[in-house]
């Protein structure tokens, strides 16, 4: 079995531009978040996550999960 760099650049060789380029995103973000801070909340960040968890709907989403996943082109 191929090592895991040897696979991924095999797989990107054979991939569109489009799909290599959501590949890159993809790597790109996962360094980001790796090297991201984590911060406590702030009490009203808390309080605006508890209204939504409770369905207030002040806090509801503008746009359904559906639509976002198409927006995004997932």
């Amino acid at each position: 079995m191929l090592n895991v760099k040897e696979r991924i650049v095999g797989a990107v060789t054979i991939m569109s531009n489009e799909d290599a380029e959501k590949v890159w995103n993809m790597i790109q973000a996962t360094f980001a978040l790796a090297n991201a801070e984590e911060v406590e909340p702030e009490d009203e960040e808390l309080l605006a996550l508890k209204a939504y968890h409770n369905g207030d709907p002040e806090y509801a989403p503008s746009v359904s999960h559906e639509e976002l996943i198409k927006e995004l082109g997932l």
